[in-house]
């Protein structure tokens, strides 16, 4: 393995050089450097894709594509033991697999109903595994490639590695001609582009929508269950490339775990606050999000919502279902005593909302893997609700569209055990021109349906101010097929 320090450059200028490249990701945090943002990963080219379907995968390797059945948990647990590097204290990770996991392959998980319609019909998990990375340290400011020479081993990994550290600093030097602009020419700022009034589609009107959240109460007072997360997606046609899109969001809402990926079938552009997984060392942390309240116009209406979420017994409630959820999930894969909960109840400021977070740590059990701990945890209980099983099924009864790749996972899987996952939310699914995005919170028993309906319009409104969205938006409700 080779690491190598260059000259530090902007991240974004960086990534516009080879963004259109295969398999192309951009792992963003774009906010808090001393915490949780302090590293902005980016690569392209894998030597290896795995692609799956529910219980039909392919994976590509040596330049052919292999189709295959079975249990996509299984199949990727011996991917990944192929491939086995030392970790290096100076970054994150050297190499691994990167990507998503969509709600959906929880199906692969529990036996779900299926009621809700598949109409993107996306894949279920797609990880590039990569050899080499360029990395940030957003801290320090300072730029770090990494070359693996995998899949290759011994003498011949030391001249891949060689080879390939040399290609990615052409590609990192040569696409950066230093006017400010990629190969693509185009602004990098994302404000270049001039945008029309963007119709929004929807699968719920306000009354429907509320009246789902009325069913979730009715299911809870039945003693099905005691918290549920309930969605909508919208959708608009997109006026310009997925990536300017990004680039908007970005600006509007930084996020410590951001993301672009590129892919064939489709685009994704992430500003997700929150973390779903992190192993470090075998040591595991997961930040559960429960509780929103809008920024303010000004800083005393800004007070009042920050102390309004605080002091919110609902909301405390619902965090503190969810991160003993969690909890328990954990107790599933650590060593015993490990799993503690060091932060409860803290406020997170972002650009556009307030939010209510809880940290829960342990320690990962030595008979136990990454595989383990999602087959444990896997779709994250803050997006599912409690008890997850019942909760998902209730989930399935009432949005009317599969959720996809929303609420799924973005990140890596490091070939040296390390791995940082996030809740996909507060994201962009870009697909023949057409941009979906979803939002949703939990609902309790004193969940009031217009005050629910209202907080997924101020969890979008980052979402919707990058596509344009000025003042109050009109939602023409489509049908799912």
């Amino acid at each position: 393995m080779i690491i190598t320090e260059v000259s530090y450059s902007e991240p974004v200028r960086v990534f516009e050089s080879f963004r259109e490249r295969p398999y192309s990701f951009f792992l963003d945090s774009g906010m808090d450097s001393e915490r949780l943002g302090r590293y902005s990963l980016m690569g392209s080219d894998p030597f290896l894709v795995f692609r799956c379907k529910g219980g039909e995968m392919a994976v590509f390797e040596g330049g052919s594509w292999r189709e295959q059945k079975g249990d996509p948990f299984r199949i990727l647990r011996e991917l990944m033991k192929r491939f086995h590097i030392t970790g290096d204290l100076r970054i994150p990770v050297a190499a691994g697999a990167f990507g998503y996991f969509a709600y959906d392959l929880g199906r692969q998980i529990e036996n779900l109903p299926q009621m809700a319609v598949d109409d993107l019909g996306l894949p279920d998990c797609y990880l590039g595994f990569y050899d080499r990375l360029v990395i940030w340290d957003n801290r320090h400011n300072k730029m770090f490639l990494t070359s693996t020479g995998l899949p290759e081993q011994g003498e011949r990994a030391f001249l891949r590695a060689r080879q390939r550290l040399d290609e990615l600093e052409n590609i990192v030097y040569s696409g950066i001609d230093g006017s400010g602009k990629g190969i693509s020419g185009e602004d990098a700022s994302g404000k270049c582009v001039v945008r029309e009034q963007p119709k929004i589609y929807g699968h719920f009107t306000y009354d429907s929508y509320c009246a789902a959240v009325q069913r979730v109460k009715d299911y809870i007072r039945a003693g099905d269950i005691l918290v549920a997360n309930l969605t909508q997606r919208f959708s608009c046609r997109l006026q310009e490339k997925p990536w300017q899109l990004f680039l908007r969001l970005r600006e509007i809402n930084p996020a410590p775990f951001a993301a672009y990926l590129h892919y064939p079938e489709l685009d994704i552009a992430s500003a997700s606050p929150e973390r779903f997984i992190k192993i470090n060392d075998c040591y595991i942390e997961t930040r559960p999000i429960k509780g929103t309240r809008p920024r303010g116009r000004d800083p005393l209406e800004d007070m009042r919502l920050r102390t309004e979420l605080l002091q919110s017994d609902k909301d405390h409630a619902e965090l503190a279902m969810i991160t003993n959820l969690v909890h328990r999930e954990l107790e599933r894969v650590c060593s015993r005593g490990s799993v503690e909960v060091p932060e409860l109840f803290c406020l997170e400021e972002y650009p556009t909302v307030f939010h209510l977070v809880s940290t829960v740590r342990g320690e990962l059990a030595q008979d136990k893997d990454v595989i383990d701990l999602l087959l444990a945890a896997f779709p994250g209980g803050s997006i599912t609700g409690t008890p997850k099983i019942r909760s998902m099924d209730v989930i399935e009864e009432l949005e009317p569209v599969k959720r996809g790749i929303y609420t799924g996972s973005i990140g890596y899987l490091g070939f040296d055990g390390n791995v940082d996952l996030s809740i996909v939310i507060r994201t962009f699914i870009i697909k023949d021109g057409t941009a979906y995005f979803q939002v949703g919170g939990g609902i309790t028993d004193g969940s009031e349906p217009d005050a629910e309906y209202w907080e997924t319009i101020d969890k979008a409104r980052a979402l919707l101010d990058a596509l344009g969205c000025d003042g109050e938006v009109k939602v023409c409700q489509v049908l799912p097929g």
